[in-house]
């Protein structure tokens, strides 16, 4: 009687033990399932570190992708503006002035300039001609923020052209375009009286890529001599004016053209400030008296 209360009191114990280890292949199992569910885990992880590194490498080629958007400047330069025209050319336009070349102040040459002649032949009681040329060219550089240097010039072209045509007391005002200078160019011509004679004024404004040339030529008869041609000085302006367009190209063959990068500056480049450039369109009101200064110190 006192060994199978023995083996009863055992009982329990193997019990225990059988379940503890039928439950080491639960714990491994559920183990087993727990890393299988973190590998998968992982797996998706890198996916996902993957898209992210994708994503992070499309957002940062994009500023790269937009800066390369805008194209640089064609023309990175610009000539000595009293060197735009030939003798000929000044002998036909300017034949007593010569000599009589004055360049325009500019805080940077290779943006702005400007050049000017004056020409009176004097008769005497027969009377005299007055001829005045003037010669501005502006440059444009392209910009991450404003834009191409080309869209800026034309945008710049725009304004002095419609400056040209809305000059207070002109007369006889008209316009059209010219074929065969640079990418864009227009003529405008009016008249002005003035103490001295009336003055027959020629407005030329080209664009040539990035640069704006605006030629302004003028004439009178004085002191009684007949008025010059409004067609001749028009022509001869607009021979003037091709002859400078060859000028910019031919101060940018040495390397200068299209390698002038982008600039990243947000604020406007002092090359392309209207406020600063606006003496170019601004004297095409004030030349017809300018002229008659210079015809008074003659």
């Amino acid at each position: 009687m006192h060994r199978p209360a023995q083996r009863v009191g055992r009982a329990p114990r193997l019990t225990r033990i059988l379940v503890s280890a039928a439950a080491v292949p639960v714990v491994l199992a559920a183990a087993g399932c727990s890393s299988d569910s973190g590998s998968g885990s992982g797996s998706g992880s890198s996916a996902d570190n993957a898209a992210q590194k994708g994503t992070a490498a499309t957002s940062s080629a994009s500023p790269s992708t937009s800066a390369d958007a805008v194209k640089p400047a064609a023309y990175a330069t610009l000539p000595a503006p009293c060197s735009v025209f030939s003798k000929k050319t000044l002998g036909e336009l300017v034949p007593k002035g010569l000599k009589s070349a004055k360049s325009g102040k500019s805080d940077d040459a290779k943006d702005r300039s400007s050049c000017s002649w004056n020409s009176l032949d004097n008769k005497g009681v027969k009377g005299s001609q007055f001829r005045w040329l003037n010669v501005s060219l502006l440059r444009f550089d392209s910009d991450a923020t404003r834009g191409e240097g080309n869209q800026l010039a034309q945008t710049y072209y725009d304004k002095q052209v419609k400056d040209a045509q809305t000059v207070t007391g002109a007369t006889g005002a008209r316009s059209e375009p010219v074929s065969g200078i640079g990418d864009a160019s227009t003529a405008v011509r009016y008249g002005l009286k003035k103490k001295e004679g009336s003055f027959k004024q020629q407005t030329v404004v080209t664009r040539v890529e990035n640069v704006v040339v605006t030629l302004d030529y003028n004439g009178a008869g004085l002191a009684g001599d007949k008025a010059p041609s409004a067609d001749d000085l028009t022509k001869a302006a607009e021979k003037a004016a091709k002859e400078a367009v060859a000028a910019v190209a031919s101060a940018n063959q040495d390397g200068s053209r299209a390698t002038t990068a982008p600039s990243q500056s947000a604020s406007p480049s002092k090359s392309a400030s209207p406020s600063k450039s606006a003496s170019p369109s601004a004297s095409a009101s004030s030349k017809p008296s300018a002229s008659a200064s210079a015809t008074k110190k003659n």
